[in-house]
């Protein structure tokens, strides 16, 4: 069975980025407790290596101690969070990716101009849940057809603005902006695509491998938006995909009959996982 990777494949800078914050965080401040709002990144790898070194993972604020520091994941979080962050006197260690901050911050700006704005993701997503916080009573998530045509019927304004989640594919998001027009909407459109540069790049590259190969498999955690959007990415093009958490699930896989093999990895999963990855594949030939 002959072997490719995906070009580029696994962590992008915002996870590098949140793990080093958290990584120094700790180091900081041996023996000490860091408070987790959220999973850091959405990879159960990751998350338990810094159980290991200290770290404790929440979803209520309330669940911190008076006076505590907590570490906002790379997702991002709501004013809400935030303002009960500091009521509560927490010491806040900021993760927020750089490419969600860009989305929250024309999140408040539109809404300071009193537009409405559509937001494409994925619904009850840490990171949608934050950037619907910046203004709920103008923002509403779009997630399928059906969403569209009921925000038609609730909206009354011909002109909307349409940010995203950052790690939506491409295809769903034209497809949601073509749906937005289709019913009659004017659609504002930000400067530059919410979509970041890391998840358009590695869903161009598994499209590709995915043309060459019989089959592709995805290392990343279920939770994980972005390795979903791979093995949809690759299932597009008629290739089968398979999105698997660790190498214990490869036994899962039925691979008899695959000739040429694909893999690549989610923009939450370290590089060492998909290195072990290989050297299992290369044991079984």
């Amino acid at each position: 069975m002959k072997l490719s990777v995906a070009e580029p494949h696994g962590m992008c800078s915002g996870v590098a980025r949140a793990l080093e914050i958290a990584h120094r965080t700790l180091e900081a401040h041996p023996g000490e407790t860091l408070w987790c709002f959220h999973e850091l990144v959405h990879n159960e790898h990751v998350v338990a290596d810094l159980q290991a070194r200290g770290a404790v993972f929440v979803d209520e604020i309330d669940a911190i101690p008076e006076g505590a520091r907590v570490l906002f994941s790379a997702h991002g979080v709501s004013p809400a969070v935030q303002a009960a962050a500091q009521a509560r006197n927490l010491e806040i260690v900021d993760a927020t990716c750089p490419f969600v901050a860009k989305v929250h911050a024309e999140a408040r700006r539109f809404a300071s101009e009193q537009a409405v704005i559509a937001l494409v993701g994925h619904k009850g997503h840490d990171e949608v849940v934050g950037i619907l916080g910046e203004a709920p009573e103008q923002i509403h998530v779009i997630e399928s057809t059906d969403d569209v045509e009921a925000l038609r019927k609730q909206v009354m304004q011909s002109t909307l603005v349409v940010l995203s989640q950052t790690t939506v594919s491409g295809a769903m998001y034209e497809a949601r902006v073509a749906d937005l027009k289709a019913v009659g909407f004017e659609v504002v459109l930000p400067k530059t695509l919410d979509i970041c540069y890391a998840t358009r790049e590695r869903q161009q590259a598994v499209r590709e491998l995915a043309l060459q190969v019989d089959c592709v498999l995805v290392l990343g955690s279920r939770n994980s938006s972005n390795s979903k959007r791979l093995v949809e990415v690759a299932e597009s093009v008629g290739c089968r995909a398979h999105l698997i958490a660790s190498l214990d699930e490869l036994q899962t896989v039925d691979l008899t009959d695959v000739q040429h093999l694909g893999i690549t990895s989610g923009a939450s999963t370290p590089e060492t996982l998909l290195n072990e990855l290989r050297h299992r594949l290369e044991q079984l030939g």
